[in-house]
């Protein structure tokens, strides 16, 4: 595991450019949309109870009920499985393999959606998010080694000279065991902040209940 990590760091190092750019970007993002969004209250609820609605009664709604329940080790599986194989593999990497880079837009939709909803400027939001706020550093980290992971692997296809093969089949190739480098990163980051969000969220219901 050691060596995987080790390989993994490397390949970021390489790649610093790119990787600090989509972090500012990420973040970025991020913040511009919480401050927006502290200016249409009205818009900020109804994306809440929207999101409210999937997490009780929509199809993660066994999510939810593993938070109300406080089952913690439930809730920390559910909320590792569903983010690292739907919000990480489904989202951004599986798009990325068939349209090269076309999982950094859904990224960017993240953090959009992220700054819209999770605003402190909501009443309801302003003591929870001073905890929470943590979960959207390290999540979020997840989520941009996983947009870093599509951009070398559309880059490798496209341009398979950049990792030093001449067709864009070896470059994908190349590209796809770059992926399976960054995701040791994504695996080990998103069960810090399945952890962390799940005994921060059980604390929090627990102390408003």
């Amino acid at each position: 595991m050691r060596n995987l990590i080790k390989s993994a760091w490397e390949l970021i190092r390489q790649n610093r450019k790119p990787y600090i750019v989509l972090n500012a970007l990420y973040y970025l993002l991020v913040v511009v949309c919480m401050i927006y969004i502290a200016f249409n209250q009205p818009l900020q609820q109804l994306l809440l109870e929207q999101v409210g609605m999937v997490f009780t009664t929509g199809p993660l709604s066994f999510v939810g009920q593993s938070y109300i329940n406080a089952k913690i080790f439930t809730a920390i599986s559910s909320t590792f499985l569903v983010n690292l194989l739907i919000g990480s593999f489904g989202s951004i990497t599986l798009p990325s393999l068939l349209i090269p880079f076309s999982g950094l837009l859904v990224g960017i939709y993240r953090a959009v959606m992220w700054g819209l909803l999770l605003s402190p400027a909501h009443p309801d939001l302003r003591l929870v998010m001073i905890p929470h706020s943590l979960t959207l550093l390290v999540e979020g980290q997840a989520y941009i080694l996983t947009m870093l992971a599509a951009y070398l692997q559309g880059r490798a296809f496209l341009w398979p000279k950049s990792v030093g093969v001449e067709t864009h089949l070896k470059g994908y190739w190349e590209g796809l065991k770059q992926t399976g480098k960054i995701y040791v990163l994504v695996v080990l980051t998103l069960a810090i902040a399945a952890v962390y969000e799940v005994i921060e969220a059980v604390i929090m219901i627990t102390s408003f209940s």
